[in-house]
């Protein structure tokens, strides 16, 4: 990686913003070394005070361990995690703390700007010292005035957005030459998915343990209907697989509302849910085939 720093020098600000800078204190992660000593130049010319880490489980025992006013990552760094990995532990362990993303790939920013993951702000390499010190000093000099983004829970997101998670799959499904083989109508290749996303969303209201069985009406009757319609027992585990991709989607437009709090627990039960519900499918799928043969 290479950034245009040539100077790490910085033009002179008002007192108090010096004064601000100097009792800063800044994490900075990169893998790069020579990255981190040319930033390092510059933020230190800037009367901060830094401390640097060269990977992400470094960088998250640094932030277990010490405070932080500001947080500056790489994004793509080699090992378990990356940039958004360090962010989201800076955001859950010092919610006050400025933080802000680097990226090599200008094209990722637009994207990267919608999906955060509570990131103040992603820096596109390369940029200028001055301006990189300009935006570190104007985030910590607006902390006091960030507002907090109301946080929802899993459950009520994906109640709230039942609708454009099945517009997604079938968007997804009418895009598949083995799955379009067999004509039917929107209502018919949908008409199993509300009632899906509510016992779903009534699971992750209702905690219980992984792996729990419990009855799904929706899936037992999804499975008759799909015999009926012609479907074979790969069409249907690929429906599931694009319902938990929808779903998936569906947060990921809403990562900057996710409580993340809970997140782990509610993706870990999302697929649980989605695999039993497949499950009693294909039972009563077989069954029916069974059935038919008898």
């Amino acid at each position: 990686m290479s950034m245009d720093f040539v100077s790490a020098g910085a033009a002179p600000e008002a007192q108090a913003e010096t004064e601000t800078a100097a009792r800063a204190r800044i994490l900075l992660v990169d893998d790069d070394e020579m990255m981190r000593v040319l930033l390092t130049q510059v933020l230190e010319a800037s009367q901060f005070h830094v401390t640097t880490a060269a990977s992400v489980s470094e960088a998250i025992h640094l932030i277990d361990t010490q405070l932080f006013d500001a947080l500056i990552s790489d994004l793509h760094m080699p090992g378990a995690g990356d940039g958004f990995t360090v962010i989201s532990t800076m955001r859950h362990k010092h919610p006050n703390a400025v933080t802000l993303l680097f990226t090599g790939y200008p094209a990722l920013k637009e994207a990267m700007d919608a999906i955060l993951l509570q990131a103040d702000e992603v820096l596109v390499k390369p940029m200028p010292p001055g301006d990189l010190v300009a935006v570190v000093r104007e985030r910590l000099a607006k902390r006091g005035s960030r507002r907090e983004t109301n946080k929802e829970r899993v459950a009520s997101i994906l109640e709230r957005d039942a609708e454009a998670t099945i517009a997604n799959w079938l968007y997804r499904v009418e895009r598949d030459k083995e799955l379009t083989r067999i004509a039917l109508s929107d209502e018919q290749r949908t008409g199993h998915l509300p009632q899906l996303i509510r016992e779903l969303v009534e699971r992750l209201r209702v905690p219980r343990g992984l792996g729990t069985n419990q009855a799904s009406e929706a899936a037992v009757k999804h499975g008759l209907v799909r015999r009926a319609q012609g479907y074979s027992i790969p069409m249907i585990i690929e429906e599931s697989r694009m319902l938990q991709v929808s779903l998936f989607h569906t947060l990921q437009i809403n990562l900057n509302r996710v409580d993340f709090s809970l997140l782990l627990t509610d993706v870990m039960t999302i697929a649980d849910e989605v695999d039993l519900q497949l499950k009693q499918t294909i039972v009563s799928f077989t069954g029916a085939a069974a059935s038919l043969a008898a």
